[in-house]
């Protein structure tokens, strides 16, 4: 299934996504484009083929900026120069995270840090680059969540805290940041089977376990997150902000 819920208001919107080269965040960057939406993205690695077969596909291609995001000048100066390219950023997607599994014992202070600066801190930095030019027309800024801190999931604390925080975090912005018509809500995606998830964690036991807990017996896909972010980033949620939204299969509940 390649077609995806179309949003005519999202034709020639100024999209901003990070880690929008691989897993989730290319089917996002796909997604976006398919909406008729100008759409840059950074990531740390090389995304080049990726652009192409995006330009093949979609007839125009997304912008692509090399960016480490625990570099934050060099995160914000990203937006800038997306801002320039195609005009004031009006959907932020806060999408690139590391999920890499640690225990409690072998995190040292300089781990912790790396993974709070990897999963936590450019959701805050990349909002405050990209509010000036939305409180001229409103917009959405969607941050990635997920589904661990709800089901208190072992494997990797440092990682399970900083999603905890970025719901926090998107309440206060949703508070802050309504009286400008600027939108700001949580996704919280369950497991979804991104290449990495298969080669490294998912394997037969696993799968079959995680399966009992979801009330949808099908594993989530990547694609099966962009309708939801599409919906989020539209005017299609106009009132909704300072939510988690959770797409999991049905493994938890919000309410």
């Amino acid at each position: 299934m390649n077609n995806f819920a179309t949003f005519h208001d999202l034709k020639d919107a100024s999209v901003f996504i990070t880690g929008g080269g691989s897993g989730i965040g290319a089917s996002l960057t796909d997604g976006f484009l398919s909406q008729g939406a100008n759409v840059t993205f950074v990531q740390r690695s090389d995304a080049s083929g990726f652009v192409e077969s995006m330009r093949q596909k979609h007839g125009r291609a997304p912008q692509f900026i090399a960016c480490d995001i625990v570099n934050i000048p060099a995160l914000q100066a990203a937006v800038k120069q997306a801002a320039d390219m195609q005009g004031p950023i009006t959907v932020l997607v806060n999408n690139a995270a590391n999920d890499t599994r640690h225990t409690l014992e072998d995190v040292t202070v300089k781990d912790w840090d790396q993974s709070l600066n990897v999963n936590l801190r450019p959701h805050f930095f990349t909002a405050q680059a990209v509010v000036e030019g939305m409180r001229e027309s409103g917009g959405s800024i969607i941050n990635f969540s997920s589904i661990t801190y709800l089901m208190g999931a072992d494997g990797m604390p440092t990682y399970v805290a900083s999603k905890a925080a970025i719901t926090g975090l998107t309440r206060a912005l949703a508070r802050e940041l309504g009286p400008d018509g600027i939108r700001v809500n949580a996704l919280l995606p369950g497991w979804v089977l991104t290449e990495r998830q298969l080669k490294l964690w998912a394997t037969k036991e696993k799968l079959a376990e995680h399966m009992k807990t979801q009330c949808l017996k099908e594993h989530l896909q990547p694609r099966d997150i962009v309708d939801p972010t599409l919906f989020l980033a539209s005017n299609a949620s106009r009132m909704m902000t300072g939510q988690a939204l959770v797409v999991d299969g049905g493994v938890v509940v919000t309410g």
